[in-house]
């Protein structure tokens, strides 16, 4: 699975524009006073203007090789979270995959990873074209079981690891959907920001084929 376009929404777009476009140095595109994007390698990153304070966790790809340059040329920029004193990596054993979290502008917790299995080394110094794509979403629910049975069956995405009762993932190493129930698991690591059912809109490309989704209200819909 891959996201190939994202929207997000948020309270404070300038805020979003500001840490986008002068902390990561990314140029705007499709620029206005209530939306933005910008160009995250291959996904289009979008955020919408909204009077709700909503919150989420998304992530970014970024080659297997430079986790340690990422990590230095995020700490140039802004504040890198603690997993504990001393340490911001954090080992994921069972995806072969390390970690480094972060907030954007709003307070969204936005994660660098790396996922050794996808063998996508690079030889070019880490600067922000070498943020590969936003990887995961964060899809909140109160039912895993249900939400991740309606995307194997409208978008043929497969469940990929964890459970289906506390928290789980839908589609591949390539693009994730997190699935927390936030009734069980009630915060986004490693932090304490609550999780909550954010609502969001995508373009996921699975198999070749082209999806068009809408999430909200705890609701997915598939539009085409």
């Amino acid at each position: 699975m891959h996201i190939k376009e994202l929207t997000l929404y948020t309270e404070k777009i300038d805020a979003e524009k500001a840490f986008y476009s002068k902390t990561l140095g990314f140029d705007l595109l499709g620029n206005s006073t209530d939306h933005f994007s910008v160009q995250i390698g291959n996904t289009t990153l979008r955020f919408q203007k909204t009077d709700i304070p909503y919150r989420y966790h998304y992530c970014f790809l970024i080659p297997a090789n430079r986790l340690q340059q990422g990590i230095g040329w995020l700490k140039k920029r802004l504040l890198v979270i603690e997993i504990e004193p001393g340490r911001v990596i954090q080992r994921f054993e069972t995806w072969n995959a390390d970690s480094v979290y972060f907030y954007d502008g709003t307070g969204n917790i936005t994660e660098f990873i790396v996922r050794y299995d996808l063998q996508n080394e690079s030889p070019a110094e880490f600067d922000n074209r070498s943020l590969l794509c936003v990887n995961e979403i964060g899809m909140p629910t109160r039912n895993v079981q249900a939400l991740n049975a309606q995307l194997e069956r409208e978008l043929h995405t497969p469940f990929w690891k964890g459970d289906l009762e506390r928290f789980g993932t839908n589609g591949s190493q390539n693009g994730l959907f997190l699935l927390p129930n936030y009734e069980i698991k009630t915060e986004w690591f490693p932090t304490d920001l609550k999780i909550t059912a954010a609502p969001f809109e995508a373009i996921i490309e699975q198999d070749g084929r082209t999806y068009r989704i809408d999430y909200r209200d705890e609701v997915l819909r598939v539009l085409s």
